[in-house]
């Protein structure tokens, strides 16, 4: 019986963990915007500066995953905090949580279809 339940208890792990790795989860549209609404939920951009300027999710902040200052910029965040990343299509937040991951963030969200989705859903965004 043990062992039955070890299998069990394993077997979910396997089927609840997401692709992005380390300890993030990917949600849709739908349950990013809950999350986002929950209090202390850092919200975290990380496509560029020009398509941040062009429509972003409420109180989010912006880190280039690809612009060179990510590492230096999430070293000032605080890892112990829940942070929802995203991106246009969901790639790029995906690296951002991986590396986020590595650096030693315990709470991650990714929005694994991107703010594409969020748009085409209804959801908001402020310019």
């Amino acid at each position: 019986m043990k062992k039955l339940l070890s299998a069990l208890f394993a077997s979910t792990l396997l089927l609840t963990s997401c692709s992005s790795g380390g300890s993030a989860t990917d949600l849709g549209s739908q349950e990013f915007a809950s999350k986002v609404a929950e209090p202390g939920v850092i919200v975290l951009d990380v496509r560029t500066a020009a398509e941040f300027a062009e429509g972003h999710l409420e109180n989010a902040i912006n880190i280039d995953v690809e612009g060179g200052q990510f590492d230096a910029g999430i070293a000032q965040l605080d890892k112990t905090k829940t942070y929802a990343v995203y991106c246009r299509s969901g790639r790029r937040s995906g690296n951002a949580v991986e590396k986020m991951s590595s650096a030693g963030f315990t709470s991650l969200f990714n929005l694994n279809v991107g703010i594409i989705d969020w748009q085409n859903q209804g959801l908001p965004v402020v310019l």
